[in-house]
């Protein structure tokens, strides 16, 4: 009955937040969305229940076995192998919840694992925090309430660890968002040179390179090299021909189904450092191919590629493998071939070029006199992804508040499970001389010292996870921000405070002489 309730109220609530999130979402919703199915809510309704009967069903069905005179000594023991099999269920059921709610076992097999592993990293760091926390106890300037504080997290270390894992997995979420929207990209802006290309201008015709070139150098704009295109579909290996059914990768198939863009050249651009092979002479017949695409593709050196270019055959062999810094945001391409070997096949133009503030009318200018150009300005492009970032992870982020509101209704659960034994460690403190007001401070204390340690694991988790995408996925220089350490020990004391008020807040109520009467 309870559950039926529950999930019938938290149904109602995601349809209220469903439009809030929508209007979070502003202008990337253009159209009007019909209204959500009952697939979602049926979907909730079955998780929330399958996550309570899971776990809170064995310790229930544990109370058959107990006998009257354990209630009587206040004894109920530790769970039976019985119990432990119906958390086993619980959780097993759980990750079922993954897998259905991903809609793909593969992603749901990878986060189940992924929370997994997760959890039990989190359980690690914090069971090594609370050991670490041992000699506090021993220091005599660290005041009466801190070493209760401390005696207390240690003395329940299995309700510390689940509490810790608890805080710390919403405020790292939350965490993670910030530093993806403010020090991930503020990194990735700042990887590109100062005077990293801002304009491209593509589709210039031969008979326009002069009239480009002349207007570039009367605005000002000094390094703006105007590089051939010619479009090229790759047909054969080594004279095998090769279409996207010989790939199994999905980007492999794209790249083959798809035409790429060629460029000719006798000199070595200084800014792709070869990594295999040799730079071509401008009499032979090779090419140099950007390792990435050759990686994905299965092609090594010495590999002879045929390339089909508006119906004529092109072959070269791969005599270099050449490594692009995609973020200098210049015009990079995948193959680059002796001007031989191209210079007569149909071809346009590009060029890349950092255009001075205030100079912005150039662009208005070229497409006024020749309106087949296409001018791309990569700094409005950065401004509007900047934006659309900020609109998905700001409801993002209103999502994980509600992890984060979980994480402190656990602490408060946790808490509530230990009320009675609180109770009586008050009453026998009171008895032998502590004051209601040292006790109060060392609760306090308590939930300082669980919100500071919550707030220090998301911190670490969330700076080590946004160095792990910076580095591997990105692949540029990211520093951790101290701000986050700060903000995540703030944010965890103040939640840890909030649940301990919740739960903690009627343990010194009682009387210490009927405290230990009942004891």
């Amino acid at each position: 009955a309870i559950g039926v309730a529950a999930c019938a109220v938290g149904m109602a609530l995601g349809f209220v937040f469903h439009f809030l999130l929508i209007e979070a979402l502003g202008s990337l919703i253009a159209t009007g969305l019909p209204l959500p199915s009952l697939a979602p809510a049926l979907q909730a309704g079955a998780t929330g229940l399958v996550l309570l009967l899971g776990f809170s069903l064995p310790p229930l069905a544990q109370l058959r076995a107990v006998p009257p005179l354990r209630v009587l000594r206040k004894d109920v023991g530790t769970p039976g192998s019985r119990a432990l099999a119906g958390y086993v269920v619980g959780l097993a059921g759980f990750l079922a919840l993954i897998v259905w709610t991903a809609g793909d076992p593969k992603i749901g097999a990878m986060t189940a694992a992924g929370f997994a592993v997760g959890v039990l990293a989190f359980a690690a760091c914090a069971w090594l925090v609370l050991q670490l926390l041992a000699p506090l106890r021993s220091i005599g300037k660290l005041g009466v309430a801190w070493r209760f504080a401390v005696a207390a997290v240690q003395r329940r270390p299995a309700a510390a660890v689940v509490q810790l894992i608890a805080l710390a997995v919403g405020i790292m979420a939350l965490l993670l968002l910030t530093v993806v929207r403010t020090d991930l990209v503020g990194a990735w802006r700042a990887a590109a040179p100062p005077a990293a290309p801002n304009r491209f201008i593509i589709n210039i015709q031969p008979d326009q390179v002069r009239t480009v070139e002349q207007r570039l150098r009367d605005a000002g704009v000094v390094d703006a090299p105007l590089h051939p295109m010619i479009r090229g579909r790759l047909i054969a290996v080594n004279g095998n021909a090769i279409g996207p059914e010989h790939f199994s990768n999905e980007r492999a198939q794209r790249l083959v189904d798809r035409e790429f863009n060629l460029t000719y050249a006798d000199e070595w651009p200084s800014h792709n450092p070869i990594v295999a092979g040799r730079w071509h002479a401008a009499d032979a017949d090779e090419l140099s191919m950007e390792e990435g695409i050759a990686r994905q593709l299965g092609i090594a050196l010495g590999d002879t590629l045929t390339f089909d270019i508006a119906g004529n055959t092109v072959r070269a062999r791969v005599g270099s493998l050449r490594k692009v810094n995609w973020d200098s945001l210049r015009a990079n391409f995948f193959v680059i071939m002796p001007s031989r070997l191209l210079a007569d096949q149909p071809k346009s133009f590009i060029t890349a070029f950092h255009l001075p503030a205030g100079k912005g009318a150039l662009a208005t200018e070229l497409l006024r006199e020749m309106p087949n150009l296409t001018v791309l300005d990569t700094s409005a492009i950065f401004r509007q992804v900047q934006a659309v970032l900020d609109q998905v992870i700001a409801a993002i982020e209103f999502l994980f508040l509600f992890t984060l509101a979980a994480g402190v209704l656990v602490l408060y659960a946790a808490l509530s499970a230990t009320f009675g034994e609180r109770v009586r460690e008050a009453g026998l403190l009171r008895a032998l001389g502590a004051s209601r007001e040292q006790l109060s401070r060392a609760q306090t204390a308590e939930m300082i010292c669980i919100g500071a340690l919550a707030g220090l694991l998301a911190a670490g988790a969330a700076s080590a996870v946004g160095w792990t995408l910076a580095r591997f996925a990105f692949e540029f220089e990211y520093t951790v921000a101290p701000w986050v350490f700060v903000l995540g020990i703030g944010g965890g004391v103040l939640c840890a405070l909030a649940g301990g008020w919740l739960g903690l807040r009627n343990v010194l109520k009682s009387p210490p002489l009927a405290t230990l009467r009942e004891a």
